[in-house]
């Protein structure tokens, strides 16, 4: 039954995301770039590294708790090894963007191709340090693939060939769009390696390998380096950033909901797959769902929330309205999953429903949040302002983790929903608390206006 709603949801929901997906694309209005061949080839040139790079990223996503369990580690060692991924990802991840203007943004996206194929190929071991440093060289490639790469193409498209800054948006446009295909695509891929040819959970991973070094030959080949033109302090910076957020009410709301929200999506990425699949982690011989095809459905019901909040969008509808609505959608999700984990009645076709809406959830969440920052938090002290969100985000995910997986506090997964689901609701008083107090800022109706005239904030 379990494998029979996986493939049934993906091309249901698939059917669906194509069709919103092309209603959206009728109403989207771009500035006109088809004729110039010159930013096509640019642009192509950047994609090419890029796509490659997303690619082997996605591969990893749906078999890696598997992996771990494969291996015969328990529940409580896979969590300590996700925690490692997230806490490198802040501690670490934080100096990305300095590390790149000062050695070169080129190299580093090189560096980047070097230590993810590394990390992936230490997925081999079964040994547990040897994973542990796996993961960390993990967590620090994701920063640096989420930050290098734009910073790279943000510089040469106005300081090298010096294109309209208007033309920016395009390129990120597509690329999130793409991203998106590329995800599903990855976890269509991954499972055909891992269990339709049984390769097993570990084959996404190596799969994963040849794309990292075509990203990386791109780079090198075709690519010119650069590098920041501001000298950063990083000291001040942290303390400007940290100052900003204690002394602006706006900002420091917008730091508990990205905190709080983004939490339950690091805990999600996490649990769902000892959820749907328990065979992940106590041998049991219920019938598992192919978790590659899961994984993508997941990120159908991404893009499906995207173009949600895209026709919401073009309906007049505020993107804070839009944030409510996520978060309110989260919220049922993961009290729908506090139903389904029940120890006495386990349904994991009711989890496997609520996870679909947390994505659909995220999906609007990540759209809506993106216009919040642009318009509220100042440019100048953006940077460090989002390293400091990073900080409360990444601990409560850790601290969940490691509290509800420990030996003398072990309640199962449904305490994690019930934690979560807490979570959710803090985000929510906080999103609407910030609608509240925005409510009637004349000054940032003002603002929001000249920024972007076909998007309102509230």
């Amino acid at each position: 039954m379990m494998m029979f709603l996986t493939y049934a949801a993906f091309f249901v929901l698939g059917s669906i995301c194509v069709g919103l997906q092309y209603w959206v694309s009728k109403t989207r209005k771009h500035p006109s770039v088809g004729n110039n061949p010159a930013f096509i080839k640019f642009q192509t040139g950047y994609f090419a590294a890029y796509f490659l790079a997303l690619t082997a990223d996605w591969l990893q996503g749906p078999y890696l708790y598997k992996l771990y369990s494969h291996y015969g580690f328990e529940e409580d060692q896979i969590a300590v090894l996700y925690v490692c991924g997230f806490a490198s990802t802040v501690l670490l991840g934080t100096w990305a963007p300095i590390a790149a203007d000062w050695f070169g943004r080129q190299k580093l996206c090189i560096f980047f191709t070097v230590i993810y194929s590394l990390a992936c190929f230490l997925k081999l071991s079964r040994s547990y340090g040897v994973l542990i440093i796996g993961r960390v060289l993990g967590g620090i490639s994701t920063s640096l693939l989420f930050s290098a790469f734009e910073a790279w193409y943000v510089h040469e498209h106005i300081e090298t060939h010096d294109f309209p800054k208007e033309w920016i948006p395009v390129t990120f446009a597509k690329a999130t769009v793409w991203n998106g295909i590329l995800a599903i695509g990855a976890g269509v891929i991954a499972n055909m390696s891992a269990e339709w040819l049984r390769l097993g959970p570990v084959s996404p991973f190596m799969l994963a390998i040849p794309c990292l070094i075509a990203s990386g030959v791109v780079v090198m080949t075709q690519w010119t380096e650069n590098y920041g033109t501001k000298q950063i302090k990083f000291r001040k910076s942290c303390f400007e950033g940290l100052r900003t957020i204690v002394t602006s009410r706006k900002i420091f709301l917008i730091g508990a909901i990205q905190s709080l929200f983004e939490s339950v999506i690091y805990i999600f990425v996490f649990i769902w797959t000892p959820v749907l699949d328990p065979s992940s982690r106590n041998g049991s011989h219920f019938s598992h769902p192919s978790l590659g095809i899961t994984f993508s459905s997941f990120m159908v019901c991404i893009m499906i929330g995207s173009a949600l909040f895209q026709i919401l969008i073009s309906r007049g509808i505020s993107a804070c309205s839009i944030l409510g609505l996520a978060a309110i959608t989260a919220l049922i999700s993961n009290i729908l999953c506090i139903v389904s984990t029940h120890p006495d009645k386990v349904n994991r076709n009711l989890s496997f429903i609520a996870f679909l809406l947390m994505e659909i959830a995220v999906g609007m969440y990540f759209q809506a949040m993106t216009i919040v920052r642009e318009k509220i938090l100042p440019e100048v002290h953006r940077s460090s302002i989002m390293n400091w969100f990073r900080v409360p985000l990444n601990l409560i995910a850790c601290v969940t983790l490691m509290l509800l997986h420990d030996e003398n506090f072990r309640h199962g997964n449904r305490l994690i929903f019930v934690l979560s689901t807490l979570l959710m609701s803090l985000a929510v008083w906080s999103v609407f608390s910030f609608i509240k107090l925005i409510k009637n800022d004349e000054e940032l109706k003002c603002q929001s206006s000249e920024i972007n005239p076909g998007v309102t904030l509230v």
